[in-house]
């Protein structure tokens, strides 16, 4: 009976060492739910960036072809801000990458209307390209397509026409777009130049 006894008291000390062994594995368990987080800071960026085209382009040398990709980015800030470059890399997203810093480090400012709309009538040109800008009433929107409507949105303009004659290619596009852009003047602007040109008229 001792033995029976002994035997029991051994069973209980043994099923009761995991118990006491469990209470620290669960507090690790739980301190384990509660990483420590550290707080992401949401980066704002300050201009929307918008890929207008990528091309596949290639460069014949001793060894044969080395193929690689262009691309034509256009970015702004929605508020009279834009901008546009363009990339060339072996694989398309450094590309893209090249493209936009090109772009930030080229941006131009565009002085609008009240309506959200080109000042006056205005034609840009670039080698065979020709676009023509048009002001439009409140409501109208963006007329146009393609690389035209990109460089417009992304610059604020709202309302507007316009129509692209000549070459259709995007890069000719967007620099026609923005030699149309810099010609444009604010009434403040045309005021001065009549006022220099009346003085000039009465000397």
């Amino acid at each position: 009976m001792e033995e029976l006894e002994v035997k029991v008291e051994q069973q209980e000390t043994k099923t009761e060492a995991p118990a006491s062994q469990e209470k620290p594995v669960r507090q690790a368990r739980e301190r384990g739910k509660k990483p420590f987080r550290k707080e992401r800071r949401l980066e704002v960026k300050e201009y929307e960036e918008r890929v207008v085209a990528i091309n596949r382009v290639s460069k014949t040398v001793k060894g044969g072809r080395r193929m690689k990709f262009s691309a034509l980015v256009v970015i702004g800030n929605g508020k009279g801000k834009y901008g546009f470059g363009t990339g060339k890399s072996g694989e398309v997203p450094e590309a893209i990458k090249k493209s936009v810093d090109k772009a930030k480090r080229n941006t131009y400012i565009l002085h609008m209307s009240g309506a959200g709309s080109v000042a006056h009538e205005v034609v840009g040109k670039f080698g065979a390209t020709r676009v023509f800008l048009k002001p439009a009433p409140e409501g109208t929107g963006i007329i146009a397509g393609g690389p035209v409507r990109a460089i417009l949105e992304l610059a604020g303009v709202r309302n507007v026409y316009s129509k692209v004659y000549g070459s259709r290619t995007p890069i000719n596009i967007i620099r026609a777009t923005h030699d149309a852009l810099c010609q444009l003047k604010n009434y403040k602007a045309v005021k001065a130049l009549r006022s220099k040109e009346e003085t000039a008229d009465v000397k």
